[in-house]
């Protein structure tokens, strides 16, 4: 992908925070990563867990597409992870980031967390590159968001990218394996429990009980390594 036109590195986006870890969960769990934190999401799910994202907090700083790529390649890692809140709600500038990122030759994986009520359709069709995948959050019943999903995006997400599914209730997995069926798509299914309300194991036993075998367990390791809300991991 080419080098973007000088004037898009000076489009400025609120931020939360950049910072180099381990990726904690999906297909690329356990890989040293840099994690790009937007500021800012379209929802308010009860179990969110990065409630320090959107208002009413504030933005901690606001930083321009230039200064973003320059401390995202200051770490060594080649995989990124763009994030938020919900790192797609801006439309065009957040598609200007993801191609500056994606320009700088330096990042093998760039994967995108989106929470399925953000249309991917622009994103898909002007981002031609085969290193950026969706990490597409689809909303069950518990997170009280489930109606905002735009279930348009199941069949634009390809093979490459991943749909994940927090569960916090028989009923949420009942929902998502109800999605699955009417909504065939490409992407990898990920299951993930919500740790208070679903415990893992209970959640590997409805998976086999219900025989989904293409369904991956998805358990987030940044919440056994640190303190779960510890930030900046």
């Amino acid at each position: 992908m080419k080098r973007p036109d000088a004037a898009v590195y000076d489009v400025k986006l609120p931020m939360v925070e950049i910072f180099e870890t381990v990726e904690g969960e999906g297909t690329r769990a356990g890989f040293p990563t840099v994690f790009v934190r937007l500021f800012g999401c379209n929802l308010r799910c009860t179990w969110c867990d990065t409630k320090y994202s959107y208002p009413p907090a504030e933005a901690e700083h606001v930083l321009t597409i230039g200064q973003i790529v320059e401390q995202a390649t200051s770490y060594s890692s080649t995989h990124l992870c763009l994030t938020g809140g919900e790192p797609l709600l801006y439309g065009d500038k957040s598609a200007s980031l993801i191609e500056a990122l994606v320009a700088t030759g330096r990042f093998t994986d760039l994967h995108i967390e989106t929470n399925g009520a953000i249309d991917l359709g622009m994103f898909l069709e002007r981002i031609d590159a085969p290193e950026v995948r969706y990490i597409m959050d689809y909303k069950l019943p518990d997170s009280g968001e489930s109606d905002k999903m735009i279930t348009a995006n199941l069949v634009k997400l390809r093979s490459q990218d991943e749909l994940k599914f927090v569960i916090g209730s028989e009923r949420d997995f009942l929902a998502a394996k109800e999605v699955l069926s009417a909504y065939p798509t490409a992407a990898l299914p990920l299951f993930s429990p919500v740790w208070e309300t679903m415990p893992p194991a209970r959640l590997v036993s409805l998976m086999l009980e219900h025989g989904l075998s293409r369904v991956k367990l998805n358990m987030q390791l940044h919440k056994i390594i640190w303190d779960p809300a510890k930030r900046g991991v």
